[in-house]
C-alpha cells in the first residue's frame, strides 16, 4: 500500500489565484527575518556590553590602543575607532533587530567587520577568522541577499503603508 501524499501547502497569505501576494510571508521572508534578527542580536549585545558594562574608553584602551600601540596606526585613530565601534555595534544592531534603516545598518556592520579584519591581520597575518569574523560576515551577506524578501522588517512595513495599492 502506497502512503498518500498531501498536496503542497500554499504560501502564507496567498491570493485567490494561489500566487503569493505582495508582502506574503514566504520561506525566504522567514529566512531573511531569522538571519537579520540573529545578526542584530550579535552586534546589539556586543555593543551593549561594550558601552554599558566595559565602557567605551576601556574598550578603546584594551582592544585598540594597547593592542596596536606598536603598529603604524596613530594613537588618535586607535582611540577614535576604539570608542566609536561599540556605539556603531549598538545602534546598527538595534536597527537590524527592528528592521529599520537596514541599508545603513548593513553598511555600518560591514564597516565594523572590515575594520576588525584589518586589525586582526595587522596584528597576526595568519589570524583564524572561523570563530568570529566569518559567521558574522556570512550572516550579513545572507541578510543582503535576502534584503528584498524581508517582509517582517519595519522598512518593508513602512514602504507598504506609503505606497498606494
Amino acid at each position: 500500500m502506497t502512503p498518500r501524499r498531501s498536496p503542497p501547502e500554499p504560501p502564507l497569505e496567498a491570493g485567490a489565484s494561489g500566487e503569493p501576494e505582495t508582502g506574503a510571508l514566504t520561506p525566504r521572508s522567514w529566512a531573511a527575518f531569522v538571519a537579520r534578527t540573529i545578526l542584530g542580536l550579535i552586534f546589539f549585545m556586543a555593543g551593549f556590553w561594550k558601552v554599558f558594562e566595559l565602557g567605551p574608553l576601556q574598550h578603546a584602551r584594551g582592544m585598540f590602543v594597547e593592542s596596536y600601540a606598536d603598529t603604524l596606526l596613530p594613537d588618535w585613530s586607535l582611540w577614535a575607532t576604539g570608542v566609536a565601534v561599540p556605539f556603531v555595534e549598538l545602534v546598527a544592531g538595534a536597527l537590524m533587530l527592528a528592521g529599520w534603516r537596514r541599508r545603513i545598518a548593513a553598511l555600518a556592520l560591514g564597516g565594523v567587520l572590515i575594520l576588525v579584519t584589518f586589525g586582526h591581520l595587522l596584528a597576526e597575518p595568519l589570524y583564524v577568522f572561523s570563530a568570529h569574523v566569518i559567521p558574522r560576515t556570512l550572516l550579513l551577506v545572507l541578510v543582503l541577499i535576502l534584503f528584498e524578501d524581508d517582509r517582517l522588517s519595519l522598512d518593508d512595513w513602512l514602504a507598504r503603508r506609503i505606497v498606494p495599492r
